[in-house]
């Protein structure tokens, strides 16, 4: 399987400390890779990194089979699709006019912005004014905007931050149609172990800004019977416990 998105020996470094250390990481296309660090670890670094917006100091990022430079991110970014950080959204305006603005800027089809909104189901709350919405609204009015252009790559940093049960499970079990029923790679980062236990199929697990493991989900598992994917996490990372 083709890997949509590899790193080399990636590294950012501030004032002179590693937030991202020397990073290998490969995401198989087609699948959704799991990114899990305690806070601090560099997984917020490196999907900015991927997204050219934080510069890495030093290694190498591919997307697609091509390399990422100045000569190529804004072409290879047409094709990616991010959720990082909390969203923003103009207040006074409903979900639908927040879209339009971005398949404007983005000059993707019109039609989209009703697709995208049907996929997060917001469809029936689309004419609502964003300052009336839940915070669950406005994570999928986020995951919308991230859906607008149907991007190949898909990156996302906590989607799930602040959400209540309800919220979660229902965050999840649309991350995880992306892939079947639109063909989408998603890289997902998460503080929730058991999220990514559920949703994720690789795993990428950072420490210090070094990759501490990487592969298919069910192998992590195989190889630690019978400990839980937490106490694996714990284990690795040498946290004493869950974030």
């Amino acid at each position: 399987m083709d890997e949509i998105v590899k790193t080399t020996g990636l590294t950012k470094l501030y004032k002179g400390a590693a937030a991202v250390d020397g990073l290998d990481m490969a995401v198989r296309e087609g699948r959704i890779y799991g990114f899990l660090g305690p806070n601090g670890a560099g997984k917020t670094t490196t999907l900015k990194m991927l997204l050219s917006l934080v510069r890495p100091t030093a290694g190498e990022i591919e997307i697609m089979g091509r390399r990422l430079s100045g000569k190529t991110r804004i072409e290879l970014l047409r094709d990616i699709g991010s959720l990082i950080e909390s969203p923003s959204y103009y207040g006074h305006l409903t979900g639908e006019e927040n879209l339009k603005i971005l398949q404007t800027v983005l000059g993707v089809p019109k039609e989209n912005i009703d697709k995208v909104l049907r996929i997060v189901r917001l469809d029936r709350q689309q004419t609502k004014r964003v300052s009336a919405y839940s915070l669950g609204m406005k994570q999928r009015l986020g995951l919308a905007s991230a859906l607008l252009s149907f991007p190949r790559l898909l990156i996302l940093d906590e989607p799930t931050n602040g959400l209540d049960p309800s919220g979660i499970h229902e965050m999840r079990e649309l991350i995880k149609s992306l892939p079947r029923e639109y063909g989408m790679t998603v890289i997902v980062s998460s503080h929730l172990l058991s999220e990514i236990d559920q949703m994720a199929e690789d795993v990428g697990i950072i420490a210090n800004g070094k990759m501490m493991y990487q592969g298919a989900l069910y192998d992590l598992h195989r190889l630690d019977k019978p400990k839980s994917l937490e106490e694996i996490f714990l284990g690795l990372t040498g946290k004493e416990r869950s974030l």
